[in-house]
């Protein structure tokens, strides 16, 4: 046990940054960044405010460091080792443009972001949304086929706010299922969250009232079968100011008072007026969501906080996306793939003196932790194991196969001790803030003490395979690294490595499980850099 700490601490403490971005570890840093080789026009706005700023950015990454980061950015899943080498290997000056493109248009694409929807949409059987097992596996495979298929967002949207019929067979009515309250007012109050990126708690009770009265005839009737429930347009219900008991008016957001006829749904006519291109709400919101998702950090930030007393940092960036998104008709993944491609997502994360105060203006890619199910998917991927996963209500029982990926869990109420204790969304709210990616003591402790990783790492037969096809010592540590961290060893690592396998107390196999388990503790494996 002391030569693992051993281990460890020369692993996490005389090397803590090995091979995140050290030029001599990862050759092919562009070590300089000028007007005449941005990328896009995102760089063009990104680096003229840091100019104004007198803030120069940091560095562009390693491939060894770009392979990693946008694998787990665009996937949410770490490459494999063959992936990661082929890539190094490329001479190709386009391959991150083209590696882009492929991750995009793969399955897990369609996985990881349909769990970021369905954390937003409130996907969950149990207390307090209690959509109930059978909506919630509608509504998932409903977003997930949306984004797979490259939805446009402005139907995406439309479809959840307008749709009625049956909550088993209709999944976007389960928009209007996934409240804690069924009421006008909660109702509005999520579609402002979801859709504007607005907390109406921060609007006037009159701005409330308007909103809620677009949802008032929103129905609700069970059916004979087992939970399921119908959402219909019930012209016969109304809405009624609280101070005068009288029925409430619509007004829409930007203070239009509307009038809408007793036999009309006032819900499409909020969604048409939702999704015009005029109205800088929509697209705003999903373009800053999309920037916070994949740089950590909105141009508006909270990215769920939008109002006139929360400037963006950047309002020429935001307005430029925003058109963008309007060009392109709402493709999400036209904006996917502009901000991936740009020089501004793949600066180091390394600072220099110059910007290391800089924790707003994108100078350098922030660092931050793994969300919990990718975390959790890495560690299973690398050693062939499996996790067991429940819920504390199951009504009925549900089954989840044992080698199912965290990502791909479609409700929030079926969960592990681990991603619970990871920061996993319990999706009660739908504000982006219920994740909990902040590093915490009790998750340290867990990964270097807990029998949980030990047991998958000793009877990983994953680990096993891959260190018998290594012809020899050298190519079980490449193996290893590119497995783990996506890169090769640095002279140093190899070094201390071997020292650690020429030990008399140890088999070869038990040495490199030692240091698998050492590289899954350290920094560069737990967070995106």
């Amino acid at each position: 046990m002391r030569k693992k700490i051993t281990l460890l601490i020369l692993f996490t403490v005389l090397i803590p940054c090995s091979g995140l971005n050290a030029q001599e570890r990862h050759p092919g840093i562009v070590n300089t960044l000028s007007e005449d080789n941005y990328n896009n026009h995102i760089d063009e706005l990104v680096f003229a405010k840091l100019k104004k700023l007198g803030i120069p950015p940091s560095e562009l990454c390693s491939d060894a460091v770009f392979v990693r980061r946008v694998y787990l950015d665009a996937i949410g899943t770490l490459p494999t080792p063959y992936e990661a080498r082929r890539f190094l290997n490329d001479k190709n000056p386009d391959k991150r443009s083209l590696l882009i493109d492929r991750l995009l248009q793969r399955d897990e694409y369609a996985d990881y972001w349909s769990m970021k929807w369905c954390d937003i949409l409130r996907v969950k059987s149990e207390f307090p949304i209690k959509l109930w097992p059978n909506a919630v596996q509608a509504y998932y495979r409903w977003i997930k086929t949306a984004l797979k298929e490259n939805m446009p967002y402005n139907r995406f949207a439309y479809q959840l706010l307008t749709s009625s019929g049956s909550n088993f067979r209709v999944a976007p009515v389960n928009f209007y299922r996934a409240v804690p309250e069924k009421t006008p007012d909660k109702i509005a109050e999520m579609a402002a969250l979801t859709f504007m990126g607005v907390r109406t708690k921060n609007w006037t009770e009159n701005q409330r009232l308007g909103l809620a009265a677009f949802f008032a005839k929103v129905g609700y009737k069970g059916t004979a079968e087992w939970k399921e429930e119908i959402i219909y347009f019930d012209s016969n219900k109304e809405f009624l100011n609280p101070h005068t008991n009288k029925p409430q008016k619509p007004v829409l957001p930007d203070g239009e008072s509307v009038s809408i006829p007793p036999d009309k749904d006032p819900r499409l006519v909020f969604a048409d007026w939702l999704i015009r291109p005029d109205n800088t709400w929509f697209a705003q919101n999903i373009v800053n969501r999309i920037w916070y998702w994949l740089l950590g950090r909105g141009i508006i930030h909270e990215a769920d906080d939008i109002r006139s007393d929360n400037p963006a940092q950047n309002p020429e960036l935001l307005s430029w996306l925003e058109k963008e998104l309007i060009d392109y008709e709402f493709d999400l993944k036209h904006i996917f793939r502009l901000i991936l491609n740009s020089k501004t997502y793949q600066l180091s994360s390394e600072d220099i003196p110059e910007n290391t105060n800089d924790g707003t203006n994108f100078s350098h890619y922030y660092v931050r932790r793994l969300d919990a199910e990718v975390l959790i998917d890495a560690i299973c991927k690398l050693t062939g194991t499996t996790e067991n996963y429940s819920s504390n209500i199951p009504e009925p029982f549900t089954f989840i196969p044992g080698n199912q990926r965290s990502i791909t869990l479609a409700d929030g109420s079926i969960t592990s001790p681990f991603l619970d204790m990871f920061g996993r969304p319990p999706r009660d709210t739908g504000y982006e803030s219920e994740r909990n990616n902040n590093p915490a003591a009790n998750q340290m402790l867990h990964l270097l003490n807990s029998s949980h990783i030990q047991k998958k790492i000793k009877n990983s037969w994953r680990l096993k395979q891959l260190l018998s096809r290594s012809k020899n010592e050298n190519e079980a540590l490449n193996m290893i690294y590119l497995s783990i961290l996506s890169r090769l060893p640095s002279a140093k690592e190899r070094e201390i490595a071997r020292a650690y396998m020429a030990s008399d107390e140890l088999s070869r196999n038990d040495a490199l499980f030692d240091l698998v388990w050492a590289l899954i503790n350290t920094k560069e494996f737990l967070f995106k850099h």
